[in-house]
């Protein structure tokens, strides 16, 4: 709880993946990946509930084991490779309302911390804005990308980049990390997004936004 406001963290971890077998209960370091996300959700001085949605048996009883709550599980639809992200969120919570705020926690991203979390949470409550997710800075810059002409001549990605002679002078560009999302559960049921032009961002440095999509991001933390 911050303030009187109440706070959902939800694990979403369906079985399949297309880009590493069984990703979220591989094992990193010691322990399956999903634990990272747990053990740290558990630090959380902010987090009243947390929770797993999965319709998977075995990630369901990893879950419970590392101290994560299991209150129900993911219809099988809603567990589809063409599932859109928001939905299992909304179904969470359907399953489980009266939260003020919901925080999306993935566990492809292993090394955010609690204060990473409580941190992303504070701004969104202490801002007034309907939602904040976690960013980190661009190292390739678009303003220096260009895209071929069929003959592969070159063609500024961006044409207002060409203003700028020095990369020290262009602006700070950040990209979504997907380590935690943080809105408020009204505007995220009836917006069906927690990206928009209201959206604040809450910046984490490059070395804890790993996003593990693939067996090499797996080996690099590992």
């Amino acid at each position: 709880m911050i303030g009187e406001r109440k706070v959902l963290g939800l694990i979403p971890a369906r079985g399949g993946s297309k880009g590493v077998a069984r990703k979220n209960i591989r094992e990193v370091r010691g322990k399956p990946l999903i634990a990272w996300t747990i053990e740290e959700a558990r630090r959380s001085i902010y987090l009243d509930r947390l929770v797993l949605s999965s319709e998977d048996t075995e990630i369901m009883e990893i879950a419970r084991s590392f101290g994560c709550e299991v209150p129900f599980r993911r219809p099988e639809e809603l567990a589809a490779d063409d599932t859109p992200g928001i939905d299992p969120v909304l179904h969470a919570l359907r399953e489980l309302p009266g939260f003020d705020y919901v925080a999306l926690l993935q566990p492809t991203s292993p090394l955010r911390t609690a204060e990473d979390i409580d941190g992303c949470i504070e701004r969104c409550v202490a801002s007034g804005a309907p939602a904040c997710v976690s960013v980190t800075e661009c190292t390739e810059h678009p303003y220096l990308m260009y895209v071929p002409t069929k003959d592969m001549r070159l063609r500024p990605l961006i044409p207002d980049g060409a203003q700028f002679s020095r990369r020290q002078d262009m602006p700070r560009i950040f990209r979504l990390n997907g380590a935690v999302y943080v809105a408020e559960t009204g505007w995220l049921a009836h917006g069906r997004t927690f990206v928009t032009a209201e959206t604040l961002g809450y910046e984490m440095p490059a070395e804890r936004s790993v996003d593990i999509d693939n067996e090499e991001d797996l080996r690099a933390i590992s």
